[in-house]
């Protein structure tokens, strides 16, 4: 496994205790994988009510900053995939940095953007 990246499925599949998400935390964990969270990504999953599970994954994550040079690399790969999805955009470019796999609930929009970006990104569906 090379570098993970969630994105907000994944986050959502961790706070609802889904044992398939937690079963691939934990084997990237073990491997000296820190997983990733980007930044928008926190932002559409997180509710600021008490979120347990979601809060324990997130304390074995890096969370990725959002900033401008990354806006515009998500912007323009929308733009190139005929899209408006900011988050996805987001996830599909920090990923392919970094070569990431991208564990998800939303396979289909992720893959077009990875399709766009002309990258490697694998996609895990859970």
């Amino acid at each position: 496994m090379s570098g993970v990246t969630y994105d907000t499925g994944a986050l959502i599949a961790a706070e609802r205790n889904n044992r398939q998400l937690w079963a691939l935390h934990r084997r990237a964990l073990e491997r000296g994988i820190l997983p990733t969270v980007p930044a928008t990504v926190l932002a559409q999953a997180w509710r600021g009510g008490p979120q347990p599970l979601l809060s324990l994954l997130l304390k074995g994550c890096r969370v990725d900053p959002f900033d401008e040079g990354n806006a515009r690399l998500a912007g323009a790969l929308l733009s190139r995939a005929a899209t408006g999805d900011v988050v996805d955009g987001s996830v599909v470019v920090g990923a392919a940095a970094r070569s990431d796999v991208i564990v998800t609930s939303d396979s289909d929009d992720l893959s077009a953007l990875a399709e766009a970006a002309d990258s490697n990104v694998r996609i895990v569906s859970i």
